[in-house]
């Protein structure tokens, strides 16, 4: 193992890793002038709390900026290397960690502590704290998995798709399209209308409720995006999408 990734692993730099990103990410909460939509949004979803807080991977950097000062949140964050310095980092924000992940269906879903996770989510839930999850599995993008619905069924939570965007960013060539907000520019947090996953749900309604959080956070980050007038660099391309889907 290199220097450069033994130093990487050890608990104090991660530490001051995740202090100094915290720090950074206030300082972009600051400096960004931000809009919200709808106006009424808090309004609307105050009183449906605690919600599930769906975003798609790749916002998992700026999310908490739509969190209100008075909600106590959970995160679901990976039990990686870089999932520690997020954990750490959300620490410092006043986000409680959950550490676990979805899987494509490989039977490592234990391994990754999903299954664990999911119960610790139902659990924050019943106690008041929002949670806050990415609606798509690693390494398939802007592609909800079952994981989230599976959450609100269980919970019998609401599932509330959010977006939140800046004009002065940087959009990373990752398979996420992960995206970090600069300073000093205009934002905009964009909530979606909820969806509600019955616990009596069949499969057939679950596919529908999954493919309801999938259109609707579509929709919010392509509204986020143009209220700071840019377009999506991770929009879905509905002629790829239909490729593949034909060539299965």
């Amino acid at each position: 193992m290199g220097l450069l990734k033994r130093i990487g692993r050890s608990p104090p730099v991660r530490e001051a890793i995740g202090f100094l990103f915290a720090r950074y990410l206030g300082l972009v909460r600051r400096t960004n002038r931000f809009v919200t939509e709808p106006a009424d949004a808090y309004e609307r979803v105050g009183p449906m709390m605690p919600v599930i807080a769906a975003m798609w991977h790749g916002q998992h950097f700026m999310i908490h900026f739509a969190k209100r000062p008075k909600d106590r949140a959970v995160s679901l964050v990976s039990r990686s290397g870089d999932g520690e310095i997020n954990a750490i980092a959300l620490r410092h924000l006043g986000v409680r960690a959950i550490r676990g992940s979805g899987d494509r269906g490989r039977g490592r879903v234990q391994e990754k502590g999903g299954a664990q996770a999911l119960r610790a989510m139902v659990k924050a839930l019943e106690g008041g704290e929002m949670v806050v999850m990415t609606a798509d599995v690693p390494k398939v993008s802007r592609r909800a998995g079952e994981g989230i619905v599976t959450l609100a069924r269980l919970s019998g939570r609401p599932i509330v798709p959010v977006a939140v965007v800046t004009s002065r960013r940087l959009d990373f060539k990752s398979w996420d399209r992960a995206s970090i907000g600069l300073p000093f520019g205009r934002g905009a947090i964009v909530l979606g209308d909820p969806v509600t996953v019955p616990r009596g749900a069949e499969p057939q309604a679950l596919e529908e409720c999954r493919l309801a959080v999938e259109r609707e956070l579509d929709r919010v980050h392509a509204r986020a995006y143009a209220l700071v007038g840019s377009r999506d660099p991770g929009a879905r391309d509905p002629v790829a999408e239909n490729a593949r889907e034909s060539g299965r």
